[in-house]
């Protein structure tokens, strides 16, 4: 494993608990780093804590109990976040996201539509919203945004999914060229499926479509996401934001 140097950043992973976001965390961890797991998993939240505490007894692992797709409870969070730890947020990974039900656009429920849309877009703009805000005004900072090639590809029976991702990149090509003249960094990676308990929410059927999608002939790992994810978390990545970075096995082509 390449060593990337994340020593004395800290950093907030939303839907840290579990998934990408936990295989998040423990990249950052490992990196020199310490972290806050943002979720809505309360039970999720303490295992993952505990989890990594005895992993890593020398780092720092707070936990916070956030609705991101709440303005309040976010606002709330970061309030949390910042009085538990005085140095600061360097760093936010936006990993919570939900798939939505697999079907076609003219059956779509409405809930579904607006719960999806309410954590993978709402979500990550609120986070976004405040974090930017304490990092601009500390003169570094990196944001990463966890879209998906589903984005630009359009996946057939999860319409909510794609626009929502879609959404995650146009946001981060805004915030990055907002934030362009300071010291905060906006990029997002767009992954093809990754085998995490994300897949519980999809049909199997949907799973497999997915699978054919990519020449690698294999779902990504957390572990791999991860790597990409930390770099991006660096001092090293000085001259990318709003840019767009492929995880996906072969499958996107631009």
């Amino acid at each position: 494993m390449n060593q990337l140097d994340l020593n004395g950043r800290h950093g907030v992973v939303t839907g840290g608990a579990t998934g990408l976001g936990y295989a998040i965390a423990e990249r950052i961890l490992l990196s020199g780093g310490g972290v806050t797991l943002w979720d809505l998993d309360v039970p999720g939240l303490e295992r993952a804590r505990k989890t990594l505490t005895e992993q890593y007894p020398n780092s720092k692992v707070n936990t916070v109990h956030v609705n991101v797709a709440s303005y309040e409870s976010v606002v709330q969070a970061t309030e949390q976040t910042l009085a538990l730890d005085k140095a600061g947020v360097d760093i936010l990974v936006n990993s919570a996201g939900i798939t939505g039900p697999n079907t076609k656009v003219w059956d779509y429920p409405d809930d579904a539509w607006r719960a999806v849309m309410d954590v993978n877009v709402n979500g990550l703009f609120y986070c976004c919203k405040e974090l930017s805000k304490h990092m601009k005004d500390r003169a570094f900072g990196r944001i990463v945004n966890i879209a998906s090639v589903a984005g630009k590809d359009g996946n057939p029976n999860a319409s909510a999914y794609s626009a929502s991702k879609a959404a995650v990149i146009g946001l981060t090509k805004s915030l990055g060229k907002e934030l362009a003249d300071t010291g905060v960094r906006v990029n997002c990676v767009t992954p093809a499926a990754v085998k995490t308990a994300i897949f519980d929410q999809m049909s199997a059927e949907h799973i497999q479509f997915m699978l054919s999608k990519i020449p690698m002939g294999r779902f990504g790992m957390p572990a791999e996401v991860a790597a990409l994810v930390c770099w991006l978390c660096t001092e090293d990545c000085s001259f990318s934001t709003g840019a767009v970075f492929d995880l996906s096995g072969g499958r996107a082509t631009y």
